[in-house]
């Protein structure tokens, strides 16, 4: 899968493709979260502190998993994608409950808020994708 040429590895086009794919994906996911939980931090955390500090939670986690699954040819890097992705499930199903169940507790919407509604539902579905891609992959966590 991994092929060692001169002082880079160079991963095989068959799993190189989809791989940028994720992490294209997971880079705007990231971005986009730190931007949107870091403006309202700075503008307006009193009026919805566990909503935004949730989105903010949400971004580090996106980033974490970011830099895993670019170095997920490792052990340690599909060990801490693993950890990444299934924390983020956890975060975007628990939090999308809760926020269904009982809107007030998030006066304002979070990344996870209704399963990443806001997000066109990308938060619920892309960390299943990402577990679903390591597990193919030849590296055991």
């Amino acid at each position: 899968m991994w092929k060692r040429r001169k002082t880079k590895f160079v991963a095989s086009s068959r799993s190189s493709g989809f791989r940028t794919l994720l992490v294209s994906v997971y880079v705007i996911l990231s971005l986009a979260a730190l931007g949107r939980s870091g403006y309202q931090i700075a503008t307006k955390f009193d009026e919805a502190p566990v909503a935004y500090s949730l989105s903010a939670v949400a971004a580090i986690v996106y980033v974490i998993a970011t830099i895993a699954i670019i170095r997920a040819n490792t052990v340690a890097g599909a060990r801490l994608a693993t950890i990444a992705l299934v924390f983020e499930a956890v975060g975007v199903i628990g939090v999308g409950l809760l926020s269904v169940i009982d809107p007030a507790l998030f006066p304002a919407d979070t990344v996870w808020s209704q399963f990443g509604q806001g997000y066109l539902f990308i938060p619920l579905v892309l960390p299943f994708v990402g577990l679903w891609w390591l597990r193919r992959g030849k590296v055991s966590a």
